[in-house]
């Protein structure tokens, strides 16, 4: 298993590459985010154990850079930012697994094992049909470029419909996934916000993404309507 370490302390950085090489890993280690990037681009690496206070370019920006790279490895941040915020922002935009610095070693180990041992994401952090592109880290949605604005409701609508590409999900799949209670039959909800996507996602284009299975459900795919 190779390993990169980005970490500009370099005590810091000494005391875990010589604590992994115990443990038979290759590690590679830099001390700045505009290096990690070069060195990514250069190897593929099974996993990166990332500082976020970085010369040149920060962690963050290494962390996009990283996660728009296919595949990703698993990516540990490891970081004297020990806030809440700090952390929910690091997980949010595509880190696996967050440790606070000061840290023992056996910890440290013990994440990387648990996170070599994690099978890839087949879907990645972006889904994309067609010209559609969702980014599950930054919560962006586009089309053609285009920014699509959604709701936080609409956005995990989208996002189901996305990673069942090219497959029906009925409406009770759809009401148990994204609103988490039992299916009431007399409730339009879901064609509710079906139409609000449409209007977001298909209106201005002549080619619709969004396709009613006749009394069955929805399909978002390149096929034709179903109705």
């Amino acid at each position: 298993m190779r390993i990169l370490v980005v970490e500009d302390d370099k005590a810091v950085a000494s005391f875990v590459r010589k604590g992994l090489e115990s443990e038979q890993y290759a590690v590679d280690v830099t001390g700045n985010g505009e290096d990690a990037q070069s060195l990514f681009g250069e190897a593929d690496f099974d996993l990166v154990i990332l500082d976020l206070v970085l010369p040149k370019i920060d962690g963050l920006e290494v962390l996009k850079h990283i996660r728009r790279r296919k595949p990703s490895p698993p990516v540990l941040i490891l970081s004297g930012r020990a806030r809440v915020e700090d952390r929910v922002k690091g997980l949010d935009l595509g880190a696996d697994d967050y440790l606070t610095k000061p840290f023992s070693f056996s910890e440290l180990s013990a994440r990387v094992r648990a996170l070599l041992r994690r099978p890839p994401d087949p879907l990645g952090i972006v889904l994309r049909v067609e010209q559609l592109e969702l980014d599950r880290a930054e919560r962006v949605v586009r089309r053609a470029g285009r920014r699509i604005d959604l709701t936080p409701r609409e956005f995990a609508l989208l996002e189901y419909l996305m990673r069942n590409a090219g497959r029906c999900v009925t409406r009770v799949m759809i009401i148990e996934h994204i609103w988490n209670f039992s299916f009431d039959s007399m409730t339009n909800i879901v064609d509710v916000y079906i139409n609000y996507l449409r209007k977001k996602v298909d209106r201005d284009f002549e080619h619709k993404l969004i396709h009613t299975v006749r009394n069955v459900g929805y399909e978002l795919g390149t096929g034709e309507t179903k109705e």
